[in-house]
């Protein structure tokens, strides 16, 4: 049993580096400038040329999907990584030290999770006039919660081990605790919950994309694609459907992923 999910875990990482590898270099893979128009192959469908057709402006959707994925990827991947470091850090303090600061940390968290991620993102990227640091602000505001509950709750019954105990009695401080003995015994739950937040994280990007809140035009990113592309689907629908599809399946595959690393981790 092991042994096959060892297997399922290998292949859907191996599906997440090809999928990396292809954005990374997607200087090279791509048969086209992404930004360059072309008057004469305005929404000219899939051919040698254009594998994936071309758009109102006649820009080349392959190579605009290539490029946008470096823009979705690398902002979702930033986002979650600065969203762990923040959330874990808080809820390492919140469940070693306890006291005002916990409650006080713990009660903003409340608030933010009583309000939907989406519309709370649409606020605040509103107010900061979208671009994709206001829509990575816009959900990092309550990204972090997860992180910090998680870590919080581990780091509650971490904090019970007899090691820890030795560890006080033997005149550690509590940052040399945490750092030496509490962090690293986060890390696999964390790490699986920052895995199953990436497609979360990416959903969010391209909505907020989509809604005319994320990157500015002509800049190449999934959910604008989408959103230019859809007045002219029943014209066009190939301009729509490619980032829709590799959208679709890059989610899959990171959920995917962090469904099976958490099978493994409940496995042991």
């Amino acid at each position: 049993m092991r042994r096959q999910l060892k297997l399922r875990i290998l292949l859907a990482a191996a599906a997440a580096g090809i999928l990396l590898f292809t954005v990374i270099f997607a200087g090279v893979i791509a048969p086209n400038d992404p930004y360059a128009t072309n008057a004469l192959a305005i929404r000219k469908a899939p051919c040698a040329a254009y594998p994936f057709g071309t758009d109102n402006l006649g820009r080349c959707v392959f190579s605009r999907v290539l490029f946008g994925g470096r823009t979705t990827i690398a902002a979702t991947f930033f986002l979650v990584l600065l969203s762990f470091l923040a959330g874990t850090f808080i809820g390492m303090i919140c469940g070693y030290c306890g006291g005002w600061a916990d409650r006080l940390l713990m009660r903003i968290a409340d608030i933010l999770l009583s309000f939907p991620q989406m519309v709370v993102a649409i606020a605040v990227a509103g107010i900061l006039n979208g671009g994709m640091k206001g829509a990575m602000i816009a959900l990092g505001i309550t990204m972090w919660v997860s992180f910090a509950r998680l870590a919080r709750s581990h780091t509650l019954s971490i904090r019970q081990e007899a090691y820890i105990s030795s560890a006080i009695l033997a005149g550690k401080s509590g940052l040399s605790i945490i750092c030496t003995h509490v962090f690293p015994n986060l890390l696999a739950p964390l790490f699986t919950n920052a895995l199953t937040q990436i497609g979360t994280t990416m959903i969010g990007l391209s909505g907020l994309s989509f809604l005319g809140l994320g990157v500015i035009p002509p800049t190449a990113e999934w959910g604008s694609m989408i959103s230019e592309a859809r007045a002219y689907i029943q014209i066009a629908p190939w301009a729509v459907i490619a980032p829709s599809l590799v959208t679709i399946l890059t989610i899959v595959v990171f959920n995917y992923l962090g469904d099976l690393v958490m099978e493994y981790r409940e496995a042991l």
